[in-house]
């Protein structure tokens, strides 16, 4: 009797195990799409662009670049790959679980896709092959970003210097792809560098833009004697939080109900109109987050 039970206990396990698991699996085809896509994307700008003009690029990409153009008979794909591999054996240990497969199966594919596509896209002018360069792989790199990993290289680096030294994140990119950018000025030329700095500018400013985009969100001040009735506004319309914060008049000496809300940039042409609406002359404050953490409007980035 008692055997029987023990045996349906562990059918119902394995049975909640494999439920759990076809319910994740929408999930993970999305995450491997948008990593797929982004890293496409980033090939066509490689092997299309950066390699046929000689450019240079920032991260593991860079250097594998580097590594190539002394080497010719190495594909950068290979070389991108085996660079990654010490990486990915110590990152192992201080990067999260679903983090570093996602990122591992990114680099796979990253590095197969490098190798088997071949494309050289017919625009020659330096400057104008940079910006183009960088708006293909920004928003390749926004939509592989999107997504719950990455395509491996500096990405493991910088979170396995972060546990290991407390160095934040973009210390350890901008610290990497500033080598790169030196290391290029003295093999190569100054010129390659610099066209190389025009890419990378154009890249970061397209991931901001694929990663937050439209979704950015808005830090508000309004200080306005309406305050209870925009207040209620903002809760009722606009349906977001409100906190109202006592202040008092440098001038005037008087005290003053200032409301803080944190809304969507789709949000904040509706959240003016209403403000205004309610006194034509609010004293109103916008101001850029750089990220937001919390269930309503959060921001913060999957990985």
């Amino acid at each position: 009797m008692g055997k029987s039970k023990n045996i349906e206990a562990a059918e119902g396990v394995s049975y909640r195990r494999v439920r759990s698991a076809l319910r994740a699996m929408p999930q993970v085809l999305w995450n491997l799409l948008l990593i797929s896509l982004g890293s496409a994307l980033c090939v066509l700008g490689i092997n299309g662009i950066l390699l046929p003009r000689q450019f240079l690029s920032g991260g593991f990409t860079g250097l594998a670049l580097i590594i190539h153009y002394l080497s010719p008979a190495l594909s950068v794909g290979l070389i991108y790959f085996a660079l990654n591999v010490p990486v990915f054996i110590v990152g192992w240990k201080y990067v999260g679980r679903r983090f570093f497969l996602y990122s591992l199966a990114g680099t796979i594919i990253f590095s197969s896709i490098l190798v088997v596509f071949r494309v050289d896209l017919p625009v020659y002018d330096p400057l104008l092959s940079a910006l183009l360069a960088g708006i293909i792989i920004g928003i390749g790199s926004g939509v592989i970003l999107k997504s719950l990993g990455s395509a491996g290289g500096a990405d493991i680096l910088s979170v396995i210097f972060l546990k290991l030294f407390s160095v934040r994140l973009g210390s350890t990119v901008l610290a990497f792809n500033g080598m790169v950018l030196v290391a290029a000025a003295v093999i190569f030329s100054l010129e390659r560098a610099l066209y190389t700095l025009i890419y990378l500018y154009v890249t970061a400013h397209m991931v901001n833009l694929v990663v937050t985009g439209l979704s950015q969100r808005k830090a508000v001040y309004i200080i306005s004697p309406a305050w209870r009735e925009i207040g209620q506004g903002i809760m009722g319309e606009i349906n977001r939080g409100v906190t109202i914060i006592r202040g008092e008049g440098g001038f005037t000496g008087k005290e003053e109900h200032i409301l803080y809300t944190v809304i969507t940039f789709r949000e904040l042409a509706r959240l003016k109109r209403m403000v205004r609406d309610r006194d034509p002359n609010a004293f109103l404050v916008v101001t850029d987050t750089l990220e937001v953490m919390g269930s309503r409007v959060g921001n913060q980035p999957h990985w």
